[in-house]
This record gives C-alpha cells, structure tokens and sequence, in this order.
C-alpha cells in the first residue's frame, strides 16, 4: 500500500509539480488550497506526511502544525514545512509546534524527495 502525502500549499504551480513528483514517485498524493481543508484532509485521508506552506488562506501553516500536533491520534504524522519564509526565527517556530522539518522556497525537487522518503522511513 502507497505512503499518503497531503500537499498544502496555495502556488498552484508548486501544488502541480510536486504532485506530479510524488504520485510518479508512488505516493497517494492529495491537496489542500487552504489550511481549513488541510485539516479535513488530515482528517479524512489520514496521511502519512504533510507538506505545509506557512502563508495560506483561513488557517497558516503554524496552525495546521499545531492542531495536527494537539490531536493524539494524528501526532505520528510526519510534517514538512515547506514556505518561502525563511529567517531563523520563522524556523524555531515551526519546528517548536511540532514540524519534523523545515524547508525554504526555492527548493530542490531531488532534496525534497530525498527529505520525503527520510521521514517516511524510505532512506
């Protein structure tokens, strides 16, 4: 059965080429445009990893991060961070709620991957 990754992430031109990567990677792959629908995605597809935009509509990043940390049946999902906000103080916060990493836009596809199937026990 394939690992589940949740995308959430608003830049539809990073949704489509990371979706591309990972379903061709094989990965059961879903989005989420906003951080409302990341929980209910959380929630009902049950993934394994997220990849978590900061900057979203109706709920950040640091929100999803915290709700998907509070909820004792989902603190072993794996969390990437993955957003254009970079300063040193923007990645303690991510990573002190609850993210397993951090990574800064623009990013390698070939990294990210290889940070995915870390996390995922793959590597």
């Amino acid at each position: 059965m394939p690992k589940k990754i949740l995308i959430a992430d608003d830049e539809a031109n990073i949704v489509s080429s990371l979706e591309f990567l990972l379903q061709r990677s094989g990965y059961e792959v879903r989005i989420a445009r906003n951080g409302e629908e990341a929980l209910q995605h959380v929630a009902a597809f049950e993934p394994d990893l997220i990849l978590l935009d900061v900057m979203m509509p109706l709920k950040s990043g640091y929100e999803v991060c915290q709700k998907v940390r509070e909820n004792a049946g989902w603190r072993s999902i794996k969390i990437v961070m993955l957003t254009a906000k970079g300063r040193e103080i923007e990645v303690t916060k991510g990573l002190s709620l609850g993210a397993d990493a951090y990574i800064t836009k623009p990013f390698s596809t070939k990294d990210l991957l290889a940070e995915v199937k870390r996390h995922l026990g793959e590597a």
